[in-house]
């Protein structure tokens, strides 16, 4: 069957067609991503063989034992906690995805990884489609990073890209972001679905070929996922996310893929009036301590990858004036307070339905992890007998419907630390079930 030429609309996001345009994808079911473009649908009559390619001797397949690791071996960024979530460095031919809110840091971070490898006395390409140079060197001079080997190229084009890698030779190269370089040959504006895919394939390309370890900017939807098709984030090998609370200077990095090292660990930051700073130990950025005691606090130890962090959960329970009590929380999910408010009066017998409470943490920590139940039933039960806890007291633990404390994973661990800053007392699953963990908390 000859092929015959038709209009077809592809999804940016998987790549599944269609021969009219539809609202929702009918393979990722995502709305709005069908793309129109035009190409042959071929019967499979078309198909034709393909000849083997003759294999030369420096890319014939030999035992895996015979492979040698020294040219992969990973190298320091000079930034200790960004090479902690890369697993100790970046690997050269590694391409790494780093993605991120508008404005949490992304290019001042990236400004630091790239001046200190420089420093070291590697050559550094640092390519911006979003800012002039002269933009980037006021930034450099406010943060310390001038170095005569670190050198800076304001492109959009891909094939400009590619002739600065050229001209250069670099032994570092960041793109700052590929959502802004488009490829000439390929229709559409930068940032379309095609265009990420040309011009990461073939920076991907150059990364192997020259065993050049790339870092590419990328930017986040609405919902907080990676722009472009999702297939960007299979092509790369390291996938990161820089977040980060605005209202605060805290600022995290997270392994999302990692073909090199773990995927749970997690780099630490503040940002400051002179750039970005790393945070090794930054436990103490979470508590909130207060000459005489106040009730309504608790502390907990949290897990962030493979570190144990203090964290404090404050609360506040008064008197609700309206029918419909109010439930406001920051830094914990909501649901989970709402079902430890019901164990809380179902379980302990603590009255909360006509109260308003308020649940937040310190610092601008997002606690997720179940362990955190605990320390935020001890809170509010002080908040509502209005009855500090002791100064050096710790609880973690995950709460059962049933008023179970459920021990949790790491708890040495979190021990160790606890008992490392200072906290001689801890309560957890050891203690028994809510109400005496709660009578223990508060009389101890």
């Amino acid at each position: 069957m000859a092929a015959r030429a038709k209009n077809e609309y592809a999804c940016g996001e998987c790549g599944w067609s269609s021969t009219k345009w539809v609202g929702q994808c009918g393979e990722c079911q995502q709305w709005n991503t069908m793309v129109e473009g035009s190409g042959p649908t071929r019967g499979l009559g078309t198909i034709k063989s393909i000849k083997p390619a003759t294999i030369v001797a420096s890319s014939a397949a030999k035992p895996i034992t015979d492979v040698s690791t020294v040219a992969v071996a990973s190298r320091s960024t000079r930034v200790g906690e960004f090479d902690r979530v890369l697993g100790g460095g970046i690997v050269p031919g590694a391409v790494v995805l780093l993605s991120g809110e508008p404005g949490v840091g992304k290019s001042t971070l990236l400004l630091e990884v790239a001046a200190n490898t420089a420093k070291s006395g590697a050559k550094v390409l640092y390519i911006s489609g979003e800012e002039s140079v002269g933009q980037i060197r006021l930034r450099a001079e406010r943060t310390g990073a001038m170095t005569d080997q670190l050198y800076l190229a304001s492109e959009t084009d891909l094939s400009a890209v590619l002739g600065q890698i050229d001209a250069v030779g670099p032994e570092l190269l960041v793109v700052d972001s590929v959502q802004t370089i488009a490829a000439a040959e390929i229709d559409g504006a930068a940032g379309m679905p095609s265009q990420i895919r040309e011009v990461a394939a073939n920076l991907i390309r150059v990364a192997k070929e020259r065993n050049l370890p790339v870092i590419l900017v990328g930017h986040v939807t609405k919902d907080g996922s990676i722009a472009g098709p999702r297939v960007l984030e299979h092509l790369v090998d390291v996938v990161c996310h820089f977040e980060g609370d605005r209202q605060t200077s805290l600022r995290f990095v997270r392994s999302l893929k990692n073909r090199y090292g773990p995927t749970d660990e997690v780099g630490c930051f503040e940002m400051t009036g002179e750039g970005i700073r790393e945070v090794p130990d930054p436990s103490g950025l979470f508590l909130s301590r207060p000459e005489q005691p106040v009730s309504g606090t608790c502390v907990t130890v949290t897990i962030e990858g493979r570190r144990a962090l203090i964290a404090e959960v404050q609360a506040l329970v008064v008197k609700s004036s309206t029918p419909q009590p109010r439930r406001v929380v920051n830094g914990v999910d909501a649901s989970r307070v709402a079902m430890l408010l019901a164990v809380l009066e179902r379980r302990a017998g603590m009255r909360v339905g006509d109260m308003d409470v308020y649940v937040s943490t310190v610092g601008g920590v997002k606690l997720t992890e179940p362990a955190a139940d605990l320390a935020i039933a001890v809170a509010i039960a002080s908040a509502v007998q209005d009855k500090p806890i002791a100064y050096d007291l710790v609880a973690y633990g995950e709460i059962s419907l049933a008023g179970e404390i459920r021990q949790v994973t790491n708890s040495k661990q979190r021990a160790t630390e606890a008992a490392r800053l200072g906290f001689a007392r801890q309560v957890d699953s050891e203690v028994g079930g809510l109400k005496a963990a709660l009578v223990l908390a508060l009389n101890w």
